[in-house]
């Protein structure tokens, strides 16, 4: 047993620090990102990626096929939730625009019927599958990176993205496997509950730090994947060094996540005088219901119920019902774009390097807590 004295942090323990800039306005801050892959051989004209890297992550109500196009139109990724069947991911992959190649990226887990259900997809629809997102909760087993191996040996072309993992080491071991992209969290999700349920994991904003120092090093990317309560900690992420942020929380609620709304009806506390006199007014709220993937709820719906040698490690919760998910969009990447304009970043390639993060004290950070 050992103990690191230096101390890691999270998004809410810092700020960006605010400098001088030449930028005029937000309309003026470039958001696209150019990416070649280190060990895809896939022959491209120009770049492999083309586009602005937020991703919706590949969880139930978040990555759907409705979230992958709609997304896709506003050159944003979709990793696709695992759950899909053969015959849907066919249908969805051989039809529609390229945006849907170039823009989404087939989920699939590490036991042989993950592999074959992957191989029979990407034969069928001619290799229009380009992204592959070979997803673990755990990143550290031998097995993981036996994996990654076979999956480069048996599809040289397709771009493998990797995860999870929290250290620079196993990031430098992903990506001398074959992967091109390593997903970088664990436990740091609104609706996970790792760090509670196994007292493991690492604060997401040193985890993103040491993992793209790592990943840049060997010419790999990474993905900071959880923790962002909002736009500011995207930008957090991005200025820390990710190449791609991934989101869950943030996009769930919305109409192309799916999901049933539910209604519920509560007094507001003002009154209105009516034919029967003063009556309190009443208030309908919408929400959708959303939960970790190794939750109860993601168990029971997808593999009858959890397994004797488990604990669900995701909570179950309700977020507000917030309609189309450009709104949502929009109000995201204006707050990246401002971000950039304090930092003094003109292009988001530069925010790395322009910017400079302040560790906040303890009444900050209490401001999250309520």
């Amino acid at each position: 047993m050992r103990i690191e004295d230096d101390r890691k942090l999270d998004y809410r323990d810092v700020l960006i620090r605010p400098k001088r800039s030449t930028l005029g306005s937000r309309k003026d801050v470039d958001l696209c990102r150019q990416f070649n892959f280190r060990n895809s051989r896939l022959k491209q004209q120009d770049f492999h990626y083309q586009g602005i890297p937020v991703m919706a992550s590949n969880m139930d109500g978040v990555g759907t096929f409705a979230m992958a196009d709609a997304l896709a139109q506003l050159d944003l990724f979709t990793c696709l939730v695992k759950s899909y069947s053969v015959e849907e991911l066919i249908a969805f992959f051989s039809t529609g625009s390229s945006a849907r190649q170039d823009h989404v990226a087939y989920s699939m887990g590490i036991m042989p019927p993950d592999f074959e259900k992957f191989k029979t997809v990407y034969q069928s629809v001619n290799t229009s599958v380009k992204y592959v997102c070979v997803d673990v909760a755990n990143g550290y087993s031998e097995r993981f990176s036996d994996f990654i191996k076979s999956m480069r040996d048996s599809f040289p072309d397709i771009i493998i993205i990797a995860g999870n993992v929290v250290t620079g080491e196993m990031t430098e071991e992903l990506i001398l496997s074959g992967a091109d992209v390593i997903k970088v969290g664990i436990g740091p999700g609104s609706v996970c509950t790792t760090r509670i349920k196994t007292g493991v994991g690492f604060p997401q904003l040193s985890a993103v730090m040491e993992c793209a120092d790592s990943a840049h090093g060997l010419g790999g990317h990474i993905i900071a994947d959880g923790g962002c309560t909002c736009s500011g900690d995207v930008a957090k992420a991005f200025a820390a060094g990710a190449d791609f942020v991934m989101l869950g929380g943030l996009l769930a609620g919305h109409d192309e996540g799916g999901g049933e709304i539910i209604t519920h009806y509560r007094k507001s506390g003002e009154v209105t005088k009516g034919e029967q006199g003063w009556e309190d007014v009443i208030e309908e709220q919408k929400f959708v219901q959303f939960y970790g993937m190794s939750s109860y709820a993601a168990n029971k719906k997808h593999f009858g119920g959890l397994k004797e040698y488990r604990s669900s490690e995701g909570r179950e919760v309700l977020v507000p019902y917030r309609g189309s998910i450009d709104a949502t969009v929009q109000d995201i990447l204006g707050g990246i774009r401002s971000t950039c304009t304090y930092a003094g970043a003109k292009k988001l390639k530069w925010l790395s390097k322009c910017a400079t993060f302040v560790k906040t004290g303890q009444q900050y950070n209490e401001l999250f807590e309520k």
